[in-house]
């Protein structure tokens, strides 16, 4: 795909620096360091602003601060790497194969698959399944009895969506992710576990987007729901019956256990853990491994733990910090004497 600069800078709600540069015809994305004829790359930090002039690039995308003085072509946005992010999407759109049922899916006679859809591979699509229009299945994948996937979603190899669960339109669900699982549901009998059935599903909004290896698990009798834009990076556990808000973002390893709600526009950095019943309100944003055990009613920025040092020091510090009670307690009995 190939557009002028003209043509982007509408489609992005971005400025051009000079109207002499809108027929400029720009074909990729490219880093600064190696971008050449017909590529643009973006610059979002002020402290780059010393290579802007090195840059190879056809046009770059820059702030108003950056474009201050700048003589080459460039798209202004007070949000560079959003732009690139939009820009990279209109010049490399997903592939998208002519649509076809492959003569190796199996697809039940009550499942309803919309039109240009395309079905991969030895995909599976049970009874009373809805396929709406135009979604990508590819090889491996498993719809279950009842489920829905939104229009316009990409659902990629061996992806397992279990029964009676909604998938939004514009979904994307990477390799090997599961959703609807069995929630890890037992009750104690005299030593002895009995599981309690999961009766419940699994709701995606729209525009959400699953990791590699991500695993949503069903509700125990309501439904999992994870709100409107969500981002999951890869390898992360969303237990029973969590609640997630639109927009929210958590990033790779990261565990959400049973019944917690997490609000809108959150994030929630690498190898987080979250135990189940809490809820973080609005606009909280966890930093990496932290173990949040209590909600959050306040929006802001939250951590736990204790940053790495050379082992040696850290084996003192960590014998200090298990004295500190003791030390706490001895320096108020100190301060009551006075």
């Amino acid at each position: 795909m190939s557009y002028t600069l003209a043509e982007l800078a509408s489609l992005t709600a971005s400025q051009l620096n000079d109207e002499a540069f809108k027929d400029l015809v720009i074909e990729a994305v490219a880093p600064v360091q190696t971008a050449g004829n017909g590529d643009i790359s973006f610059f979002a930090d002020p402290k780059y602003k010393k290579h802007l002039s090195q840059c190879q690039a056809s046009a770059v995308i820059i702030n108003q601060e950056l474009a201050q003085g700048y003589q080459s072509a460039a798209l202004i946005n007070k949000n560079p790497y959003a732009t690139y992010a939009r820009v990279a999407a209109l010049l490399t759109p997903p592939e998208m194969p002519a649509a076809q049922i492959h003569p190796t899916a199996v697809v039940a006679e009550s499942a309803t698959i919309g039109s240009g859809c395309f079905i991969g591979p030895n995909s599976v699509i049970e009874a009373d399944a809805v396929i709406a229009d135009d979604c990508y299945l590819a090889a491996g994948v498993y719809i279950g009895r009842a489920s829905r996937v939104g229009q316009s979603s990409r659902i990629n190899a061996n992806v397992s969506v279990y029964h009676h669960c909604v998938i939004g339109e514009r979904n994307i669900i990477h390799s090997s992710a599961v959703i609807g699982a069995d929630g890890f549901g037992f009750a104690n009998d005299a030593g002895e576990w009995v599981k309690v059935p999961q009766t419940g599903g699994v709701q995606l909004g729209d525009d959400v987007e699953v990791g590699a290896s991500t695993t949503i698990d069903r509700g125990a009798i309501d439904d999992t729901v994870i709100g409107n834009g969500v981002k999951l990076d890869n390898q992360i556990q969303i237990a029973h019956n969590v609640r997630i808000g639109d927009h929210t973002a958590i990033a790779g390893c990261s565990g959400v256990a049973g019944s917690a709600v997490i609000g809108k526009h959150c994030t929630i950095a690498g190898m987080c853990t979250i135990v189940g019943h809490i809820e973080l309100t609005d606009n909280v944003h966890i930093t990496a491994m932290s173990l949040i055990t209590k909600s959050i009613k306040k929006p802001g920025s939250y951590s736990s733990g204790t940053a790495f040092e050379e082992t040696t020091s850290w084996r003192k510090n960590s014998v200090r910090f298990k004295q500190l009670d003791v030390i706490s307690r001895r320096l108020q009995q100190l301060e009551n004497k006075f």
